[in-house]
């Protein structure tokens, strides 16, 4: 047996907690973010088909505050949910404080302007012909959403990937909303990967934090090799 294999025996034997430990910390994760990836979709593909089509007051503001929240800092997204979920915030009465529907709604706020913003760049970018062919043929605005989104699916694609990018590896909002809380038999309460590295890190225990480390090196690099793969399949957006 190689000396690679022993230690990696010896760490399967020796540290059976940690391994129940990661399984849920990785669980955790991935339910959050996929979670907050989803219904971040279903609200932004509206609003970018909205922005991409039509004319209206605000819309210059409106496509600003989607720039903008691409890039908002993690740490105030999570003191503004923190907030939102107290006691004293308009949402206290659901008691979410230091729970995984805190993370996924912090999340949503952090993801939502990254696949707005990607989603209505891959609309814009589908031809006005396209969109007159459908009217010509009959077709309701929902038809022409329909098209356009068919149209535009490499762009939207790579917006929800690029949104779960922001999500899994977001650490400070998940941070402040969720508590960092694992349970007294080593499962994940509300620990992600990313809180889970940072917790392990500070305490010493490096071999815990590599292997989430790598875990999540893994999981950021498979969505950039299918938004480049996506890419480079789908032209410019379509």
């Amino acid at each position: 047996m190689s000396l690679e294999q022993q230690m990696l025996t010896a760490l399967v034997v020796d540290f059976p907690f940690e391994w129940n430990y990661i399984r849920s910390i990785v669980r955790v994760s991935l339910y959050v973010s996929l979670t907050a990836v989803a219904l971040s979709t279903l609200l932004s593909l509206p609003v970018a088909l909205l922005v991409g089509f039509k004319e209206f007051r605000g819309k210059t503001l409106l496509t600003s505050i989607i720039n903008t929240g691409m890039g908002f800092p993690s740490v105030v997204v999570g003191l503004v949910v923190l907030f939102a979920v107290s006691n004293q915030g308009p949402l206290g009465s659901f008691d979410l404080v230091f729970t995984t529907e805190a993370m996924i709604l912090s999340q949503i706020v952090l993801a939502a302007p990254v696949i707005t913003g990607v989603s209505l760049a891959a609309v814009s970018s589908v031809e006005q012909n396209v969109r007159d062919a459908a009217y010509a043929m009959g077709g309701t605005n929902l038809d022409v959403a329909l098209v356009t989104i068919k149209e535009a699916r490499y762009g939207i694609a790579t917006a929800v990937l690029a949104g779960f990018g922001r999500a899994i590896s977001e650490v400070g909002s998940v941070l402040i909303v969720g508590g960092n809380i694992a349970s007294s038999d080593g499962t994940s309460v509300t620990r992600t990967i990313t809180t889970a590295i940072q917790l392990e890190a500070r305490q010493g225990r490096f071999e815990t934090a590599m292997i989430l480390g790598a875990i999540l090196v893994v999981l950021v690099l498979l969505v950039n090799a299918i938004v480049v793969r996506l890419g480079s399949g789908g032209g410019r957006y379509g």
